[in-house]
């Protein structure tokens, strides 16, 4: 057994659905960005024992093979495309730790989403009827309760308790983080200019609390969840180059080790609960405590999830995504996971600014959440 090191993480800008990125297949977007991370990494192509990769609404056939050969991967690299939903790119490396604790030299692991190319899927057609096109597959089976995102984690506002002002007053901190995090050049270490695009299209300098207070429920009556609370569909890839302790040695460079990992289920009509079980497992897996955390980069699907999630945890929302989160960057699915590990390696590892230890949790359709805790090294 040997503890796995992230030792390269980039990413793509992140791209509103429609907009920047809109043109390019899931391939062609993470393509780009699994060559820069080998790059960066100092490894040779020829190192890498596999490459994973997560993905939800691609066109099939393998997502991250095709991505690898658009990177410039020899042939000889294998590939596996991941589907945890929202929490697929954080587990696709959870998936590539366990090959290198498993006996792997090195792997290249993340996501990709590309909403705004994703197939259109229809059901099959019924006594003649025309074909029912739609717009995601179930996320649990006949008989149970499976509401769409909005309106289960708008659910789960008001069962936590959790007001519209709070949520309000989270998105904007979270627009305002990141368009200072952008302002001072924080995230250029870690973007990929990919097809000429090479910032993030979303955080909105003048987004304040009383804008967000005039914007109307968007998924019940009387609701708190608002689009302007909530995350931006969008398209974007993020990866990581993770190597043994060994291959991290004859290398010489810093890197994040990853203590530990975790995955857990919750109920699946509140599924945005589920980094919390898998934010205490990953926790005690690596032995230490929340307090013990510097940097925490939770996937911020929407704001009263977030919140609800952190008061379950006691944990001070304050200390969550310090240059802002998915409320302002944008939540390209299959990537946001591993967008998390890109933003903890340059906090901890590039800018050495942040501490040493970080967290890294995402909430999943389904009533999943995957989580991990890591250390600068």
């Amino acid at each position: 057994m040997t503890d796995p090191v992230i030792i390269a993480a980039t990413r793509s800008p992140i791209g509103t659905a429609g907009r920047s990125l809109s043109s390019l297949t899931a391939d062609r977007l993470a393509g780009p960005v699994l060559a820069a991370t080998l790059e960066r990494s100092g490894l040779a192509a020829q190192e890498i024992s596999d490459v994973v990769l997560g993905n939800c609404m691609g066109p099939g056939g393998d997502v991250a093979r095709s991505a690898a050969l658009a990177g410039g991967l020899p042939v000889t690299v294998p590939a596996l495309t991941v589907d945890r939903q929202c929490a697929s790119g954080l587990a696709a490396i959870d998936v590539a730790a366990q090959l290198v604790r498993g006996g792997a030299r090195a792997a290249l692991a993340g996501g990709v989403e590309s909403v705004s190319t994703a197939p259109w899927r229809h059901w099959p057609p019924v006594d003649g009827a025309d074909p029912e096109r739609y717009e995601r597959a179930p996320f649990a089976p006949a008989g149970w309760d499976d509401p769409e995102m909005g309106l289960a984690n708008d659910l789960l506002a008001l069962e936590a308790g959790v007001t519209r002002e709070r949520q309000d007053e989270y998105a904007a901190r979270s627009h305002a983080r990141a368009v200072a995090a952008r302002d001072a050049g924080c995230f250029d270490d870690e973007i990929v200019t990919v097809d000429g695009v090479a910032r993030d299209d979303r955080p909105k300098p003048a987004l304040t609390v009383d804008k967000l207070a005039r914007l109307r429920p968007a998924f019940r009556d009387n609701g708190s969840v608002t689009a302007g609370n909530s995350c931006g569909i969008s398209d974007g890839a993020a990866a990581v180059a993770i190597v043994d302790e060994t291959t991290h040695a004859r290398l010489g460079v810093p890197g994040l080790r990853i203590l530990s990992t975790a995955t857990a289920g919750v109920q699946p009509d509140r599924p945005g609960r589920g980094l919390v079980p898998a934010t205490r497992l990953a926790l005690e897996r690596a032995g230490v405590g929340l307090d013990e955390i510097d940097v925490i980069e939770l996937n911020e699907a929407f704001a009263g999830q977030i919140l609800a999630c952190c008061d379950e945890l006691g944990l001070d929302p304050l200390r969550v995504c310090a240059d802002g989160g998915a409320l302002a960057l944008g939540h390209p699915w299959g990537a946001s996971g591993a967008v998390l590990a890109v933003r903890l390696f340059h906090q901890l590892v590039t800018q050495r600014e942040g501490g040493r230890i970080g967290l890294a949790a995402i909430a999943a359709g389904g009533g999943q959440g995957v989580a991990m805790v890591v250390q600068a090294c």
